[in-house]
């Protein structure tokens, strides 16, 4: 037998200018899913909802992983350990986080504590990635990541509301940050590989065999159709389920998970932007402060100084 052939790289200039551009589609689809969730909430409860977001995933994706089969032979996982790592990455990044953190905000959490909870992300992926996978940050780029999580605080103040904590919606946003922050890095150390088409079919799957018992049990699975349910649901399952977790991997793949992570900081930014111009909540000078001071932060991780 022959080896399997390496798959083609594009040139460095290509891979220059794609990450850019993937990086800002991420941060843009990321940002906009704060508002699509906040929308599709007020029809179904946490699990319930979730459960239909990843049902019409599988049902978008299946079709499509057929025709690319046929197509171009897609590559499924190959043995038994690579299919257990796919479907644990999806669990943590899909099931875990996204109930732990929609669950959070159902018990009351305000969404400027959830978000300033869940910003924590690049600098817990700084600490566990300088350990475990040898990743050494220069001085400039911990300064970016402490300048980032200020910003951030600075941007979501206003929405901060302490009297909406409970123990049981900061224990649900601390899980989702954990299980966000273990799932990225797992799946780029154990499905480093991976063709990210059928991971995402599979791991749809898992999710919705995962949080269905805990919807029909908790939940009731009480939906209230609506148009606006069905557009949050189109809108998170094909540009933040399906595409911008694709970016979010690839660029992983690309680069070092401190730098990549560091974008999630900019997403409360792209939420904030879109309420100022689709509901007109202009922001506050705080605000204003917050974004500069985030986006000097990210600068300061993402900076490559260029060699002679």
């Amino acid at each position: 037998m022959t080896p399997a052939a390496a798959p083609l790289q594009p040139p460095a200039e290509a891979r220059w200018l794609a990450s850019p551009v993937l990086a800002w589609f991420f941060v843009t689809a990321w940002g906009s899913g704060y508002l699509a969730t906040k929308a599709g909430l007020q029809y179904a409860p946490p699990f319930t909802f979730l459960v239909l977001r990843f049902a019409t995933g599988v049902l978008l994706l299946l079709p499509l992983a057929l025709w690319w089969h046929r197509r171009e032979r897609l590559r499924w996982p190959a043995t038994g350990a690579q299919w257990t790592h796919v479907v644990v990455a999806g669990l943590l990044m899909h099931a875990a986080n996204l109930g732990g953190s929609h669950y959070a905000q159902y018990l009351g959490m305000s969404a400027g504590i959830a978000a300033l909870v869940l910003s924590l992300q690049p600098l817990a992926t700084a600490i566990i990635a300088a350990w475990l996978l040898g990743e050494r940050l220069r001085e400039r780029q911990w300064l970016g990541v402490l300048l980032g999580l200020a910003g951030v605080a600075l941007v979501v103040w206003h929405r901060v509301d302490v009297r909406a904590l409970s123990l049981g919606a900061l224990a649900c946003v601390l899980f989702a940050l954990a299980a966000i922050t273990v799932g990225t890095l797992y799946q780029r150390a154990f499905c480093p590989t991976v063709d990210l088409r059928s991971a995402a079919l599979v791991q749809f799957a898992a999710t919705v065999l995962t949080l269905l018992p805990l919807a029909v049990a908790v939940e009731g699975f009480e939906v209230r159709p609506a148009w606006g349910l069905a557009g949050a649901i189109g809108f998170l399952v094909i540009f933040s389920s399906i595409l911008a977790v694709n970016a979010l991997h690839t660029l992983m793949r690309r680069g070092e998970a401190t730098r990549v992570t560091s974008l999630l900081y900019l997403t409360p930014i792209i939420a904030v932007l879109l309420e100022w111009w689709l509901f007109a909540v202009v922001p506050t000078s705080l605000t204003t402060a917050g974004v500069a001071v985030t986006c000097a932060g990210v600068a300061l991780v993402a900076w490559r100084p260029r060699r002679a």
